[in-house]
This record gives structure tokens, sequence and C-alpha cells, in this order.
């Protein structure tokens, strides 16, 4: 195998990489996955779409950056929208055609 066909593996990353490069990925809505889970406590708990994507893009990491059970980056990112204290756990999977954040959780 030689050089440029070797895959490059990612060195670890920490919570400012992390957080940057989930709110360059979340820019574009069509790029962030909200799973079901996530629905559910949204309606539960009163959070609108648009108060967890404000998280994505500007919130600070309250859970550190580390991989999940599937090899994606994951941390927890909080901010305050519009008055109310948010928390997402959110994940970044990686992908040659193109990445994509993954809202596991949503809490206040």
């Amino acid at each position: 195998m030689g050089m440029a066909e070797s895959k490059v593996i990612p060195f670890g990353m920490n919570d400012q990489m992390l957080s940057r490069r989930i709110a360059e990925v979340a820019k574009d809505s069509s790029k962030v996955i909200i799973l079901p889970h996530a629905k559910q406590r949204m309606r539960q708990r009163g959070v609108l779409l648009t108060q967890v994507n404000q998280v994505l893009l500007k919130g600070r990491v309250v859970e550190h950056a580390h991989r999940d059970i599937h090899g994606n980056w994951k941390c927890t990112l909080e901010a305050t929208i519009a008055g109310d204290r948010i928390k997402v756990a959110a994940a970044l999977q990686e992908d040659p055609a193109g990445d994509f954040v993954i809202v596991i959780t949503v809490m206040n």
C-alpha cells in the first residue's frame, strides 16, 4: 500500500477542536440529524429546533470530548438561549462524503 492509498488516522480531538468542528458542520442544517430520542426530549422540555441549533453553533463543552461506542467523537454542549439554559449531547459522524452532527439528547 503506497502513501497515496494510506488512510489518515486522526489523532485525539480536544474540546475546543470538537466544538469548533460541530459548529462548522451545523452551519448547514441538512447536516444535523436529530435522533428520535432527542426529538421526544425536545417536546417534553419545550426546547425548539432553533435553540438546539444555537447550542450547536455557540455552546461551550460541559462533558468532555470522547469517542462513543460507534467510534464517533461526542460531547455535551451548553448555552443559554432566549433565557433558557440548554444542553445538547451531540456526536460528530465523520464521513468521506461529508460529516454530520448527530443530536443524541437535549436537556435543560
